[in-house]
């Protein structure tokens, strides 16, 4: 039978809902039945759903199609600007900027059937990940890739820490083949991702500033042809 807790979570998703957990279970001998008890009761207990459910990993049926380039993550679109990238797309690219808050799946996935040519992780700050510009100081993990079916476009999935989150998870590695929408980490916490694409690559953008996404089901762009 399938969990749909990730792996990612581990300790995390066992030690701090054991600890609220017992934290109830104080609550519960040492203060009397009343209004506070029932607040202090109702307000743990909606911090270890909530600690259950960021961990979540739930099913996706990841459409078919060689020529879709499906969301990395879950969340709100907050930007989608031409810029300038050096390190894998060597040029200009489309940058489609994805806001996690604490509420939503923070699995990441890859966009397409990708090869991992490499992966650069950056130590840096934690500042707000709405701020667009958070990926150059925040601490981040690059993870370029190059399409496996035709064209075969390189690209750039970035995971970006935020002012609450403090771990990046990767679990691909140089060399390794994904085919697309297949989990490849995490980011545990409040957070960002980035999808690079070179620009004028054919692909058209299919989603705009403020659209909720999910990773492996969003369509973000789409190329006209792929032979």
């Amino acid at each position: 039978m399938r969990i749909p807790i990730t792996k990612y979570g581990m300790p995390q998703v066992v030690v701090y809902p054991g600890l609220c957990v017992l934290a109830m279970a104080i609550i519960d001998f040492l203060v009397p039945i009343s209004l506070l008890f029932w607040l202090i009761e109702s307000v743990l207990a909606v911090v270890l759903i909530w600690m259950l459910s960021f961990f979540r990993d739930p099913y996706r049926q990841i459409p078919a199609g060689d020529n879709l380039i499906l969301s990395p993550a879950d969340g709100t679109i907050s930007d989608i600007e031409i810029v300038d990238e050096p390190s894998v797309i060597d040029g200009p690219a489309t940058r489609i900027g994805i806001f996690l808050s604490i509420f939503s799946v923070h699995i990441n996935r890859t966009p397409c059937a990708v090869k991992i040519e490499k992966i650069t992780y950056r130590k840096g700050l934690f500042i707000n990940a709405l701020d667009r510009d958070c990926g150059n100081v925040n601490e981040s993990n690059n993870i370029g890739m190059v399409r496996l079916k035709k064209p075969y476009d390189k690209m750039l999935v970035r995971q970006i820490s935020g002012a609450i989150a403090r771990r990046i998870v990767c679990d691909a590695e140089q060399g390794q083949e994904f085919t697309g929408g297949s989990i490849f980490g995490m980011i545990k916490f409040g957070s960002r991702t980035e999808l690079y694409l070179p620009a004028g690559c054919g692909a058209k953008i299919a989603v705009k500033v403020g659209d909720k996404v999910n990773a492996g089901l969003t369509i973000l762009a789409k190329y006209d042809r792929t032979d």
